[in-house]
């Protein structure tokens, strides 16, 4: 045979398989094991890095979830009751100016070590100081007492106690949790609370939504300039970039930054780390976004309920917590069972949103006159602070001694707060960019464009109110 045969032959023959050696039972249990370890492992790794991504979530989501308060869901159901989905636009529009003016704020807590209003009596006149804290309070006075109202007036769709009485109770109630209870304890409980404003979007999707239309509703700009329309609009933004987060925000993230060890004290020196600053953004986006969507879902599902029905004018509690009859129309006793999911948002979020608006009142004022203050403070080591908190619960509640309607006061606060939000956002910007008081961590450019878009969009607004209103 010739080498050529050979090579034909060898060809021709089949190619020797490598078989794997069959694996006994204990084996192949082995490998199973092996599986469900390894599987179990990365479970507990993500469950890891959610718990991680939890615990950076601090001030951010307690400001976005206090800025959903009772004025905030009165406010936005009537933008829905009264005009569909005519107002969508606003959302996408504020949203980003949201976003800047509140990571400001965040910053200027984190980089200076002291609230806003200790930052500007430092470094600015007394006239600014002075004007800052009176219009912050005046504002936080005034959501004070509606969200006290709110709440009170709730109450009374299924206990039958006056209206006072009931204010009074929620008033006091507020004031000894603030003194008696941790604040972060009690933020955390309340927190569940504000789960029931997921009624809101689930209700959305129940009924059902020509969503092509919502979202052409929501990225349209269709502007009425007539006062009605305008009112509700300058509530909506209002009540969504609040004067009472600006100085709230700030100074819990110096709080944040002495519960994490960053610093010891009020005032002290910052040694904000560049985790730090980054954890800050994360929780900031986060507890914005959430506030933002939440409102989106409100004016949608009222506008699908509400205005639908031709229910345009939300005049009692009753009225707003229809907007929740579809998702539980199938439930024994249906607008019943609204009612308590409709009132465990509102008193919930109000427990939730009053302590942060009398905080921040606080907070500006012992800043303003140099007492002792903060949260992480024992009554006994700061009873300024703590005696101002009551104050201005106490001066809140008598708000609701003088006639006005609970529901409309809800809205007016939202107006009052984007009126008095105009010239706080001037003094945000200004602060923000002061490279002697920031540093190297001053507003970029991004930062500074949306801030001063924000002061500009909200000063417009305003004017146009106050035209079109003298104008009849």
């Amino acid at each position: 045979m010739n080498a050529m045969e050979r090579d034909v032959n060898a060809e021709s023959q089949p190619i020797p398989v490598s078989r794997k050696p069959k694996q006994s039972g204990i084996q192949q249990r082995l490998k199973k094991t092996e599986k469900f370890a390894y599987n179990l492992c990365k479970s507990m790794l993500s469950l890891k890095r959610f718990n991680r991504f939890l615990r950076i979530l601090g001030p951010g989501l307690v400001t976005g979830a206090a800025d959903d308060d009772p004025s905030g869901i009165a406010t936005y159901s009537q933008a829905g009751a009264g005009y569909g989905l005519g107002l969508l636009w606003a959302f996408p529009l504020m949203y980003p100016f949201l976003l800047a003016v509140q990571e400001s704020c965040s910053r200027i807590g984190a980089i200076t070590g002291k609230g806003l209003a200790a930052v500007i009596k430092e470094h600015y006149s007394k006239k600014l100081l002075y004007m800052s804290v009176g219009l912050v309070v005046i504002a936080n006075t005034i959501n004070i007492g509606a969200d006290l109202g709110a709440m009170a007036e709730t109450t009374r769709l299924f206990v039958n106690a006056p209206f006072a009485l009931l204010a009074i109770f929620y008033a006091v109630v507020v004031v000894l949790l603030v003194i008696f209870v941790n604040y972060k304890t009690y933020a955390k409980l309340l927190k569940w609370l504000a789960i029931a404003l997921l009624s809101y979007p689930v209700t959305a999707f129940i009924v059902g939504q020509d969503w092509p239309e919502v979202f052409r509703h929501t990225f349209t700009l269709t502007p009425q300039i007539n006062f009605e329309t305008m009112y509700i609009f300058v509530g909506v933004i209002g009540t969504t970039i609040s004067p009472y987060l600006f100085f709230w925000d700030t100074s819990e993230v110096v709080e944040e930054e002495i519960a994490k060890h960053n610093r010891s004290k009020i005032g002290e020196l910052p040694k904000p780390t560049k985790r730090f600053l980054h954890n800050l953004r994360i929780d900031n986006f986060v507890g914005m976004t959430l506030a933002s969507m939440t409102a989106w879902f409100i004016v949608i599902a009222c506008a699908s309920t509400l205005y639908k029905s031709g229910i345009t004018e939300i005049d009692t509690a009753a009225d707003a917590a229809r907007a929740l009859e579809p998702l539980v129309r199938n439930f024994p006793n249906s607008g019943f069972v609204a009612k308590l999911i409709f009132s465990v948002g509102v008193i919930g979020l109000g427990l939730l949103a009053v302590p942060v608006l009398a905080g921040s009142s606080s907070y500006a004022i012992s800043e303003a006159l140099g007492l002792k203050e903060g949260l992480y403070r024992k009554f006994r080591k700061a009873k300024g602070f703590y005696a101002i908190i009551i104050l201005a619960a106490l001066s809140g509640l008598g708000m609701n001694f003088i006639g006005l309607d609970p529901i409309k006061a809800l809205i007016f606060a939202a107006v009052f707060n984007c009126i008095a939000a105009v010239p706080l956002l001037f003094m945000i910007a200004k602060v923000g960019n002061n490279e002697s008081i920031m540093g190297e961590y001053k507003n970029g450019p991004v930062s500074n464009v949306f801030v001063r878009t924000a002061f500009g969009i909200m000063t417009v607004a305003v004017l146009v109110l106050f035209y079109s209103f003298f104008r009849g």
